[in-house]
């Protein structure tokens, strides 16, 4: 592969990377609307997340790097998250007019 290849094929890593933590968290606050906590299992659900998402970011980092931490890397990390993000908004947007359009059906029906 060439330099550029590789380089670009690490960035992609980064993003996906990104957005897998993005969307663990987001699980992990579904699982607490549904099961209530207290402040202290959401401290302790919060620490093994964020030892959990350092981890998978350095295993990430020593595959695509060597190691060594790279600004793409962290850039690329920042906009997965953000692209994670946008498009949660957007699915969110989505099924919200898709459940508008049932209520208004349903309503028409009764």
């Amino acid at each position: 592969m060439d330099g550029l290849e590789i380089e670009m094929a690490a960035f992609l890593a980064a993003i996906l990377a990104g957005m897998t933590g993005a969307c663990t968290y987001l699980c992990i606050r579904k699982f607490r609307r549904v099961v209530p906590h207290s402040l202290t299992a959401i401290a302790v659900e919060d620490g093994i997340y964020w030892v959990g998402t350092a981890i998978y970011m350095f295993v990430q980092i020593y595959k695509t790097s060597s190691g060594s931490i790279r600004w793409y890397f962290v850039t690329g990390v920042i906009l997965g998250v953000w692209i994670f993000l946008a498009l949660q908004r957007i699915g969110g947007r989505m099924m919200n007019r898709v459940y508008k359009r049932h209520d208004k059906k349903r309503a028409k029906k009764k």
